[in-house]
């Protein structure tokens, strides 16, 4: 099959007109007839008019009495009234039918009970006191709701009292989900590691976007996996054709390799409107009708299937039910470094968004459009123009929300070298039961002491080793944190070495063996404590890096070169204990260091650092980090130094 390119890729927003001005702006899913008590989140394909006024009768709105509001003039507290009961005077509840020819009613904390038959007022009534009248909430043939509304809990109610026990919603919206491709394999069929094999991906994306439409009320309608054989696709999507969905979306089909046969069969069997978008992540996206029917080619990378779903699918699934795209909530914030972008491309990048002095302060997450993670992690998302090559952390520039800002307000930004010790504490703040967030970016511990300079985040993680002194973090901070006064505070110590995969087959035993000609090496990234440590004891070894295969091979976190080792893309690579007990790899100690939470003193009596404080200084984080191995978090939470 001949291979696609795209040729003809269109701008975001022309891309969405096109699209949209086919598939009808105005379309709408069939109206249907519901019960009224199953309509909360429905939307009314037509006005609804009351057929029962409400209330039905004059009814007490106060519990007292009832009476004839003309009995009651001229009654004063020098001159007061006796009524008697059931003659001129009658006792109410509240709710309760108003006695025939009664027009008011006396609150009961006003009046004096003579005796049983006897009551005492002392201050007139004036007509229809304390009553609702007929009709006074909802009158019949009033318009009650209008097209087009969303029903909520109280419009239910509504409804019922107003005598309507049945209605016409539009329908939900039918998306059919079919997931293609050789190499997947469902979860269903899954019980552990085992029963996966080499180069097999399990599948997961029809269940993330199967929830997007069930969160834009339509109803997902997931097929089985399609393997890569196009016969097999052009049946399942004739069959989606075929039956009563009101959009088809093929994931994973929409790239421009001579195997994703989606766009030929849109071609075969309609029309391709769009192929290619010119933003990232999602430009493979395809946009198609078939036999009146929108088809979409979605992305296989999980944050580009999102995306262009976002963009094409919850639009059309919204306008189906006559409902408007919600506004996005937006927040001016200030990104954390310079971060360039391809002109051309509209970017929307993941953020972590944190307040850090008066300034919101975004944290660029990974750009790998196949990475879920940054999706559950990310609170906020950066659109860069495509006729922008990027944003600068000199700039201010707007950024969606994904997260309430209430959360963002309790957001702990931590910038610097990584360690797995950080997930911890995050989590067990989160146990001791506040609502504060860990925001933290991977740039080395340099990067983290240069972001503190900078302000652009709370704390700083780092693990510089002085080779003059031996000492961690002392004349790091006094040279780059200069007349910022800062704590240094423990958090642990813990074991650096080479990582091996299972079992050693190359026989390393040391850093002499990097220069080896069968040894493939994984580094971290230059300005790191890690690749500090490296690059000193090579020195004092008498090692050159230059001759070592893959120095310039660099990673940002330990897990990320542990990964690298089990998955074989190197035979070796310098990181922590931890990470390699983690993925069951083997582990060459090199040194026991030492690394430190780097405070502005200023911030350590804010609420939440005084959380943070507290939860590295407890047992429970303790033995939880001792069960890592390869730490000793013996002095966890000590203030070791204040420097500045």
């Amino acid at each position: 099959m001949k291979r696609h390119v795209y040729l003809a890729m269109k701008p975001l927003e022309e891309a969405r007109e096109i699209f949209f001005s086919r598939v009808g702006r105005t379309r709408r899913t069939p109206a249907e007839e519901i019960p009224a008590g199953d309509s909360l989140g429905r939307v009314t394909a037509a006005p609804v008019f009351a057929r029962f006024s409400s209330p039905t009768y004059h009814s007490a709105a106060m519990d007292g009495v009832a009476v004839f509001a003309e009995d009651t003039y001229g009654t004063t507290e020098r001159n007061p009234r006796i009524l008697k009961v059931e003659e001129n005077t009658w006792w109410v509840n509240t709710g309760q039918a108003i006695p025939e020819g009664c027009d008011a009613v006396i609150m009961v904390e006003k009046i004096h009970q003579v005796d049983r038959a006897h009551i005492e007022i002392r201050s007139p009534a004036y007509p229809w006191q304390h009553i609702r009248k007929v009709g006074e909430d909802i009158v019949a043939t009033q318009l009650l709701l209008p097209r087009n509304h969303t029903l909520r809990s109280y419009d239910v109610g509504a409804l019922i009292a107003s005598g309507i026990f049945s209605l016409q919603v539009w329908q939900r919206p039918k998306v059919a989900i079919i997931p293609t491709g050789s190499e997947l394999i469902h979860h269903g069929d899954v019980s552990g590691p085992q029963d996966i094999k080499k180069n097999q991906i399990l599948e997961y994306n029809t269940l993330i976007l199967g929830s997007l439409v069930r969160e834009c009320r339509g109803v997902p309608v997931i097929y089985d996996i399609v393997p890569d054989r196009e016969e097999d696709i052009q049946n399942v999507l004739t069959k989606a054709i075929d039956s009563d969905a009101d959009l088809v979306i093929i994931n994973a089909g929409s790239s421009a390799g001579s195997k994703d046969y989606t766009a030929n069969m849109i071609g075969e069997m309609g029309e391709v409107l769009v192929h290619g978008v010119a933003m990232m992540p999602g430009k493979p996206t395809i946009l198609g009708i078939v036999q009146d029917k929108p088809v979409v080619g979605n992305p296989g990378y999980t944050v580009s299937a999102t995306l262009s779903f976002q963009q094409f699918v919850r639009p059309l699934l919204l306008s189906l039910q006559g409902l408007s795209l919600p506004r996005e909530k937006t927040i001016k914030v200030w990104p954390s470094r310079d971060i360039p972008s391809k002109l051309g491309i509209e970017e929307f990048l993941r953020v972590n968004i944190g307040k850090v002095g008066d300034r919101f302060v975004a944290t660029p997450l990974a750009r790998a459009a196949g990475s879920i993670t940054t999706l559950t992690r990310a609170e906020g998302i950066l659109r860069i123009p495509s006729l922008s090559e990027g944003v600068t952390q000199d700039e201010e520039v707007e950024a969606e929300l994904l997260v309430d800002e209430e959360e963002i307000l309790n957001t702990v930004v931590i910038i610097g070298s990584h360690d797995i010790t950080i997930d911890i504490i995050s989590d067990e703040i989160r146990r001791m039961g506040h609502n504060i967030r860990i925001s933290s970016g991977n740039v080395g511990s340099l990067g983290g002491l240069m972001a503190l300079r900078k302000g652009i985040c709370h704390l700083s993680g780092s693990h510089l080793l002085d080779i003059e002194t031996s000492e961690y973090n002392i004349s790091y901070v006094k040279r780059y944190l200069k007349g910022n006064k800062v704590n240094l505070v423990h958090l642990v110590e813990r074991d650096q070495g080479l990582i091996v995969a299972k079992g050693n087959p190359k026989e390393i035993n040391g850093l002499e063996d990097l220069t080896r000609d069968d040894i493939s090496f994984v580094n971290r990234q230059a300005g790191s404590g890690t690749r500090i440590l490296l690059d000193y004891t090579l020195d004092q070894l008498g090692l050159p890096s230059d001759a070592i295969t893959g120095y310039e091979h660099e990673e940002f976190t330990h897990m990320a070169v542990a990964v690298d080792i089990l998955s074989g893309a190197a035979d070796c690579g310098v990181g922590i204990y931890a990470a390699a007990k983690a993925l069951d790899l083997d582990f060459i100690p090199m040194a026991r260091e030492q690394y430190d939470l780097i405070i502005p003193s200023a911030a350590m009596e804010q609420p939440n650092i005084k959380v943070l404080m507290e939860t590295i200084g407890s047992r429970n984080f303790r033995d939880r980090v001792l069960a890592l191995g390869g730490y000793d978090p013996g002095k966890s939470g000590e203030i070791w130094r204040e420097v500045g």
